[in-house]
């Protein structure tokens, strides 16, 4: 990442240096992931769409530890695994919008909000910002190279709303926390960095 783009990270002391964590980062490159791997002071768990682990990148994401999933059904295996990262005090990364877009946490699925309440971890909210000013000659999909990115970590926050309910109901209004905890945190990054 380094050689390639010029990753600037703020805030990575706010990430809590033991137990369980949830990284919730936005998503509008494919480097989001990697850019949260190299700057994150602890070790991260994605989970990834199974399409990515084809050659020899595939043996390569498991050693580091990446969760492969299949986004065409509820992949029980891949929630298991994940939910295991979270038990052994692990660190988990997760794309709330599901999928790559416009990065802005607009729409989130519900997955965040199930392994918050699952698992009992703190959110800490992730914003990736740069590149989407210019794109890239080569693909729309990654950043200029050699240009700045910044990862704005945020302060870490509980899902759930004290109860240890995790109901249906429960997860909505999680998500609608959620949601509202990531825009600002999302809104504070572009101020704190003029993007």
């Amino acid at each position: 990442m380094y050689g390639l783009w010029r990753p600037r990270a703020l805030g990575t002391w706010r990430v809590p240096p033991t137990g369980p964590v949830i990284l919730a980062v936005n998503h509008s490159h494919n480097i989001d992931g990697p850019m949260v791997i190299g700057t994150s002071p602890r070790p991260v768990h994605f989970m990834v769409k199974k399409e990515a682990f084809v050659g020899p990148v595939g043996p390569f994401l498991r050693a580091v530890g990446q969760v492969e999933v299949d986004r065409a059904s509820a992949d029980r295996g891949a929630i298991a695994r994940t939910l295991g990262v979270l038990a052994q005090g692990g660190v988990l990364g997760i794309f709330p919008e599901g999928t790559r877009g416009e990065g802005d946490f607009a729409a989130l699925r519900g997955g965040l909000a199930y392994f918050a309440l699952r698992s009992g971890a703190p959110v800490v909210p992730v914003a990736v910002l740069g590149g989407t000013e210019h794109r890239s000659r080569l693909t729309s999909a990654m950043p200029p190279l050699r240009s700045r990115v910044d990862v704005v970590y945020g302060d870490p926050f509980d899902a759930g709303d004290g109860t240890g309910r995790r109901t249906r109901t429960a997860m909505d209004a999680a998500t609608a926390r959620i949601q509202r905890r990531l825009a600002g945190h999302l809104a504070d990054a572009r101020r704190l960095t003029g993007r």
